[in-house]
């Protein structure tokens, strides 16, 4: 099955472009995990490779700000490594965070209102909706 894989990835040119940019972005990632320390190596990924600018990722400000020091540095080191690297760009990734949801109000009934809600429902014919949903309410509500 891997071998289908790349004698698909390997028959067209723009395929074969797509395969070489996504093992030098491979190549530059393991490069970059190297040459920083493991903390920050966890904590920001190779993007991208846009001629010889080198595009990292950053996952919040102080990473961003701890990469763009070591930039220079960075980009000496991928030189040395054999790879088109003359300019290092930090981008901070945004991380969404969703919040859970809050649980619904809980909302009682008074035993005055759930004696008027009682009465109307009675008042309504026995196979209404409206009959169905207020008594529905009513038992749930008893605890109140």
């Amino acid at each position: 099955m891997t071998q289908l894989i790349q004698r698909f990835l390997g028959s067209g040119d723009a395929l074969a472009r797509l395969r070489d940019h996504a093992a030098r972005l491979r190549r530059l990632q393991t490069v970059l995990e190297q040459h920083v320390p493991p903390a920050l190596a966890t904590a920001c990924s190779v993007a991208n490779l846009k001629g010889d600018t080198l595009v990292l990722l950053a996952h919040g400000g102080a990473v961003a700000a701890r990469l763009k020091q070591i930039a220079p540095t960075l980009a000496e080191q991928f030189a040395a490594a054999g790879l088109p690297v003359k300019s290092v760009q930090v981008k901070v990734r945004i991380i969404e965070q969703h919040d859970a949801p809050r649980p619904p109000p809980e909302r009682k009934l008074s035993d005055v209102g759930r004696r008027s809600l009682a009465d109307f429902s009675e008042s309504l014919p026995a196979d209404s909706p409206l009959r169905e949903s207020l008594e529905r309410l009513i038992a749930r509500s008893r605890g109140g």
